[in-house]
């Protein structure tokens, strides 16, 4: 019975065996073998103390060791939160300090890039690292004496914590109940229509939702799962005339990489299906991917971390509806509300609330923006008042038949490169530079991005060297959150509030 996530690997590892589970360069683990490295390491991580609830830090980049460190983490009972490798030193060590990390598991070269951020980390007391190095235990070593423990739980318990962009600054921590988890494998697993026989090429970050998912809908239905750090689109090329790869999930700029490839006919009839998240393909795009992948099956699906996923675009719609969004996926219910709760008519725009087993426990430690978001349903939907579900803070509308469409976002959130970006975050980092007076970070409409960065400053002095500041920001700054385009103003607009203009601010910008 599947309760805990790990439960998900022990399951698949009795039916599965010797079938190949996860690949990483040239180094190929089997169900069962990737099951025994699980309960060895899970075993070390409780000789280290971990104790139930306990939360590990796993900064890596895709290799077995990541997916065997989130599983053992589930085993020995503790909370596994994935980073982001892409992450600055300074988001890096706010993540860590934010939910109390006690564990990292991490690389020699990465702990070292941390430096003295580290420090602000109060709560962290062993670093494991893989592949070596003197300042922690060793990753070899973990496991190597003890016994994995009995530990006790049930589906709602927490088992991760997901990092995202929040629109009032700092990331937040999405909490995720081991039921969330397994939910989501089997209805993703289930409308795709994976099996045993499929392929998985894990293209997206663990720490996005639907990076994750890469892992769970394929253990869930014993599927092998293919490991690449992307560096180039033509990797992703090589890779799946490689393994034969028969699914890929990307987000659009990826997409937009991948279809400027030459592939290999052989290799592009053998995909069965590919998917998008992340924001709306360009229709192009869309075309191109279907004449290389002419057996597969497109699924144009939205989701919000807060959810992991909420609709999927039956593959037999894409030409009459291309701009859909699709309807509710397996065991979720999707509403569109007005302000006040009511539940909206076809064709009449309102937020999109999602329902059901997917539904995550809240924010981690902040119960105000908790509160926001995950509210009770409004009155006469079939639910009890007390269920809560998601408020998505997303404009949709459902038309007569039921397919829902997107329309855009309520706030102030940048969607670029299949991340939502806080426009908060960046001007924060811009600030410290001093060498601004006023700072607003905007996103505008990209064909290959979904929105680039705009950065909108004065000059904190006489004048202002965008060159130094960009060379400042890109220090500071993960790659997908650095400004495409720096616009210098002596003033910049403000409402008769006080706050900055931002809708004037875009207007100007955009003309």
């Amino acid at each position: 019975m599947r309760i805990r996530l790990h439960d998900l690997l022990a399951g698949a590892a009795v039916r599965y065996g010797d079938a190949p589970a996860v690949t990483y360069r040239d180094e190929t683990r089997s169900y069962a073998a990737l099951w025994d490295d699980v309960r060895s390491a899970a075993a070390g991580l409780h000789g280290l103390g971990l104790e139930r609830g306990d939360r590990v830090a796993i900064y890596l980049d895709k290799r077995i060791e990541t997916v065997t460190a989130i599983f053992a983490t589930s085993a020995a009972g503790g909370v596994f939160v994935p980073v982001n490798p892409v992450l600055r030193a300074r988001q890096v060590a706010y993540v860590l300090a934010d939910c109390d990390v006690r564990v990292l598991i991490t690389t020699a070269e990465r702990l070292a890039a941390l430096g003295d951020e580290l420090d602000q980390v109060t709560s962290l007391e062993h670093v494991i690292l893989v592949g070596g190095g003197d300042a922690g235990t060793s990753w070899a070593d973990l496991g190597r004496e003890g016994e994995l423990p009995t530990i006790t739980g049930i589906d709602v318990d927490v088992a991760a914590i997901l990092y995202t962009s929040g629109s009032t600054g700092k990331p937040k921590g999405v909490v995720l109940s081991h039921r969330n988890l397994l939910s989501g494998a089997e209805s993703v697993s289930t409308y795709l229509e994976l099996g045993a026989d499929d392929v998985v090429l894990a293209a997206l970050p663990f720490s996005f939702d639907a990076g994750f998912s890469q892992i769970t809908t394929a253990f869930a239905v014993g599927a092998h799962l293919v490991l690449i750090n992307y560096l180039l689109p033509r990797d992703v090329v090589r890779l799946c005339t490689k393994h034969g790869v028969t699914a890929l999930t990307c987000v659009p700029p990826l997409w937009i990489q991948i279809a400027g490839q030459e592939w290999p006919d052989g290799t592009g009839r053998r995909l069965r299906l590919f998917a998008n998240t992340g924001g709306r393909m360009p229709k192009t795009t869309l075309d191109r991917l279907r004449s290389i992948f002419p057996q597969a099956r497109p699924f144009l699906m939205y989701g919000l971390t807060e959810a992991f996923r909420s609709t999927y675009l039956d593959p037999a719609e894409v030409d009459r509806r291309p701009d859909s969004i699709g309807k509710a996926i397996p065991n979720a219910e999707i509403l569109v509300v007005r302000p006040d709760g009511s539940v909206c008519d076809p064709g009449e725009e309102g937020e999109l609330v999602h329902r059901g087993a997917l539904v995550a426990l809240g924010y981690w430690n902040d119960p105000e923006r908790t509160a926001e978001r995950f509210k009770p349903l409004p009155a006469g939907d079939g639910a009890l008042h007390q269920e809560l579900a998601v408020w998505s803070g997303d404009s949709v509308v459902r038309d007569e038949d039921g397919f829902l469409y997107f329309v855009g976002r309520s706030d102030d959130m940048i969607k670029t490169s299949g991340y939502r970006v806080s426009p908060t975050e960046i001007e924060e980092v811009v600030y410290s530079t001093g060498l601004v007076r006023d700072a607003v970070a905007l996103g505008l409409p990209d064909e290959k991005l979904g929105q680039r960065v705009v950065l909108v400053v004065s000059p904190a002095g006489a004048e202002l060297d965008v060159a130094e500041l960009t060379a400042l920001l890109k220090r500071e700054l993960p790659l997908y959150m650095l400004p495409k385009d720096v616009r210098v103003r002596a003033e910049l607009p403000r409402s008769p509030n006080g706050k900055f203009d931002r809708n004037l601010i875009r207007q100007e910008v955009s003309a």
